[in-house]
């Protein structure tokens, strides 16, 4: 009601006040205009007067010069001396001219003054580019033309009125030429007050050549032009400019009067506003008075409602006691709580105590007690024990106030908490069963870890914990903090028990190494089985600590393979195996602990290879050997790449004629820096690097090349004989590869070592031996007498021919057993109808030897040494090895 009472106030103020800023605002509108309008005519009047002066000036000069052209035009034949007297008479006035030019047939010839303007003299109009158009103009025109403002060829600025001069007749006689007077344009500008301190307007001129206002701007600000400026015309004796003008500072200059006037608005406006809004603020405030009761009341009202609601919402019981008289209130829903009918009886302290459980009536009696004496605050939970048996939990809390006069009182609420209660006691068994399940987790992650960090069998670590080891101790080492050697240990003969006893005894011979070695360790040394019968230590201590050295690794490897030595007992056999170990150590200068397991790992390879049940360190020799084997193999896998690897032929011999049955193709490696390598220097790492069978190809392609060339110049080289590598007999494509070759039959054998195929039941070997030989391809035996090879297998076999080893065929010059031993194999050659070749025939003698214990065919030094192909055509060309022979 206040709002509706106080807005007829304040709409009667507001209007008022509306009303005089729209009167302020039309006088202050309508005071602009007139001072706008007086401005602009100020503004016009001074540009007028400086345009008076500038057409006065401008045509007094005009007519000035005008009494020279008519002297010339009456006597043309006018020399400098005459000439420069007129000029200097009409100079003599006040004028802005600067000079005066005689120009007769457009060529500047007489000039007042010459001093300070020598350049003009000799000016030709009609090729100058800036002054032809204006005088040709003049001349066809026959009128004035005024140029200009320009810059002058004697320096300066200027405006040029030429003046076209006729002779006997204006305008219409003879031509003689032009006459130009300079006008000074910053003395014209001065004299007509464009400069004058006191002018109160800022010009912008327009109209270069007097064109108006298609000309240019050659005067005064762009902007000037822009600003709604006062324009007018300059009238010239040709054409005319145009001038605009604003005052200074441009039109946004306020009236001087305003302040005046505004402060006239509102002394007049508060004259009749203060009585308005006094009166209106009385009204305001007996209002405020009347809407401030009114809301109390409602807000009251709203409180007692949202209190009556939040009590039975919550099923809360109030209850207040009088601390003197011991009269106590209880609502409805205290005496539903504690078991009383709803009858508004009168209740009292005994009504509350009887209804307390025996457990906790003295607890709650005390805390009671104490807020009644004490501190006047009141909180307490208890059990009350009904008279049907139930037992409900509440929580009371109160608060001891006194109102003047009154005597003193306590008022405080109670509510039911049991289901509160009994879901604390749910929520405390939950929790209770959750972390019995989180223990059950945790433990169950924990054997997951532990299984996934460990072998089944042994209970060691595995490869992965031994991974993440390794990698912590790398930090370690790389902060200064630590140093390691490691172990890597491989069981020998482990296998055999394997084999012959079962799996289990072999799980039962790992346990055995897991325990020997957990047993040889010190505290703080990692062990862990990382493969089948592979295990490794790995010796971490503090940097430069004692242990850590190669005397620890040492008297630990030696203990663990004496331990392992000791013969094992399983189902009454006594198991027997030993043990290779690898040591690498990070304490030497180049260590590299990242590489620890692979130094390791190669030493024991090494170890392996000595003879077992022993250990090695890695140490420079190995890692040279590393590097250079790097090296090797590197520039073997370039050397195939860049087609470095050749065949060279060694011819074979008929032992009875010395003719050339045939040759050997044998592989070379040109190699850049090392030059022809023979195979003993490269096939060994070739075999690692499994390139051998690609060699093989190699010098197979160039020989059947080689064969092409040799016959097509008519060399007689019946068949060549190349090496095939056992991992190319084992491929399952060798012999489609062959078929695209077109391999002449009876060209080509294959020479195999003995121990490639003889005496082995390998299926897919002999499979491709048959098909090569259905190519037409001969099957050798090369290095006969070095392996196992038996009578046997030759017969299953049938190779076309035995080649019989060099180390066999060496001593039979000074040994009567070896050269008996030689011809038994001849002999068995023979009887199986296989021709049989001698390698390694150093000399004659041997040759006459062997020719005599019935070889078929020789190969050797003493007949001619592996050769390339150019070089093999002229050795049998040239007949060397019979001079030889």
């Amino acid at each position: 009601m206040s709002a509706l009472i106080r807005r007829p106030a304040n709409a009667t103020a507001a209007t008022a006040f509306v009303v005089i800023i729209a009167a302020g605002i039309v006088a202050e509108y309508q005071n602009q205009q007139v001072f706008e309008r007086e401005l602009r005519a100020k503004v016009y009047n001074e540009a007028s007067l400086v345009r008076a002066r500038l057409e006065g000036n401008i045509n007094g000069n005009v007519q000035l010069v005008r009494g020279l052209v008519a002297t010339i035009s009456a006597n043309p034949d006018i020399g400098q001396q005459e000439f420069s007297l007129l000029a200097a008479k009409l100079m003599a006035e006040r004028t802005q001219l600067r000079n005066i030019a005689a120009a007769p047939d457009l060529v500047v010839s007489m000039m007042y003054p010459i001093e300070g303007n020598e350049q003009a003299i000799g000016l030709d109009y009609t090729t100058s580019e800036a002054q032809r158009q204006a005088a040709f103009r003049a001349r066809d025109t026959g009128e004035l033309v005024l140029a200009g403002p320009l810059d002058l060829v004697q320096g300066g600025k200027g405006l040029v009125a030429r003046f076209p001069v006729f002779v006997d007749e204006p305008n219409h006689g003879h031509f003689w030429g032009i006459v130009s007077a300079v006008i000074d344009v910053p003395r014209l500008y001065a004299d007509s007050g464009l400069y004058a301190s006191g002018l109160g307007i800022d010009i912008a001129i327009t109209g270069t050549d007097a064109l108006g206002a298609d000309g240019t701007r050659f005067f005064g600000r762009e902007d000037v032009a822009q600003d709604d400026p006062v324009e007018l015309d300059v009238q010239l004796p040709s054409g005319g400019w145009r001038m605009a003008a604003i005052p200074k500072g441009g039109w946004k200059s306020s009236p001087p009067n305003v302040w005046w006037l505004r402060a006239v608005m509102f002394i007049g406006g508060a004259f009749i506003l203060v009585p308005i809004f006094a009166s209106g603020r009385l009204m305001e405030e007996r209002q405020l008075h009347i809407g401030e009761l009114h809301r109390r009341e409602m807000q009251l009202a709203r409180l007692s409602r949202r209190l009556r609601l939040a009590l039975d919402t919550s099923r809360v019981g109030v209850w207040e006691l009088d601390i003197e008289s011991n009269e106590l209130f209880w609502d409805d829903r205290m005496n539903e709580i504690y078991g009383y009918p709803a009858d508004a009886g009168s209740r009292d302290y005994a009504s509350w105590s009887q209804r307390l459980h025996p457990e906790d009536a003295g607890r709650a009696q005390e805390e009671f007690r104490t807020a009644l004496e004490g501190s006047g605050k009141y909180l307490s939970e208890y059990r009350l024990a009904l008279p049907n048996g139930d037992v409900h939990h509440i929580r009371a809390i109160g608060a001891v106030y006194r109102d003047f006069g009154e005597p003193a009182r306590i008022v405080g609420v109670n509510w039911d908490v049991s289901a509160d209660v009994a879901l604390n006691e749910e929520l405390k068994r939950a929790n209770t069963l959750t972390e019995a399940r989180n223990r059950e987790l945790e433990a169950a992650k924990e054997r997951i870890e532990f299984t996934a960090l460990h072998d089944a069998l042994t209970g060691l670590p595995n490869r992965r914990y031994l991974d993440g080891v390794l990698a912590e101790h790398a930090e370690l080492f790389e902060a200064g903090r630590e140093t390691a050697g490691l172990l890597h240990i491989d069981l020998d003969r482990f296998k055999q028990i394997n084999d012959t006893l079962g799996h289990a005894a072999g799980d039962a011979m790992l346990v055995h190494a897991a325990r020997v070695l957990r047993n040889s360790v010190r505290d703080g040394d990692f062990v862990a089985r990382v493969g089948g019968d592979e295990f490794v230590i790995v010796c971490r201590r503090a940097w430069s600590h004692e242990e850590a050295g190669t005397p620890y690794l040492s008297d630990l490897a030696e203990r663990i393979i004496g331990e392992i030595q000791r013969p094992v007992s399983y189902q009454s056999h006594e198991c027997r195996f030993g043990v290779s170990i690898g040591i690498a150590s990070d304490t030497d200068v180049d260590a590299n602990p990242t590489q620890l397991l692979v130094h390791a790992d190669i030493a024991l390879y090494r170890a392996k290879s000595r003879g077992r049940n022993r250990y090695q360190f890695f140490n420079d020799a190995l890692r040279t050997e590393i590097v250079t084997t790097k090296r090797i193999a590197d520039d073997i896998l370039s050397g195939i790449e860049q087609g470095q690897f050749v065949a060279h032929y060694q011819p074979q011999f008929d032992a009875e004629s010395q003719e050339v049955i045939g040759v050997e193709a044998l592989a070379r490696w040109e190699h850049p820096i090392e030059g022809l390598l023979q195979p003993a220097s490269f096939m060994k790492i070739a075999e690692e690097l499994n390139v051998v069978d690609v060699i093989d190809r190699i010098i197979l392609e160039q020989t059947l090349t080689n064969l092409k060339e040799w016959d097509a110049t008519g060399l007689a080289i019946p068949k060549a004989s190349v090496n095939v590598s056992a991992r190319r007999l084992h491929d399952e494509e060798l012999v489609t590869s062959l078929r695209e070759l077109s391999i002449e039959p009876g060209r080509i054998s294959f020479e195999l070592v003995e121990s490639i195929f003889l005496d082995e039941q390998d299926e897919l070997v002999a499979w491709n031996v048959d098909l090569i030989k259905e190519l037409g391809i001969d099957i050798e035996i090369d290095d006969f007498g070095t392996g196992y090879a038996s009578i046997v297998s030759l017969m299953k076999l049938k190779p076309s021919r035995l080649k019989i080893d060099r180390q066999l065929v060496m001593p039979i010059s000074q040994s009567r057993a070896q050269c008996q031993l030689v011809g038994s194999i001849i002999e068995i050659g023979k009887s199986l109808g296989i021709q049989v070749l001698a390698e390694g025939v150093e000399t004659m003698e041997h040759a006459r030897i062997l020719n005599k214990l019935g070889c078929d065919a020789l190969q050797g030094y003493a007949f001619a040494r592996p050769l390339p192909s150019r070089e093999l055509v002229e050795f049998v060309e040239s007949c060397r090895w019979r001079r030889a022979s």
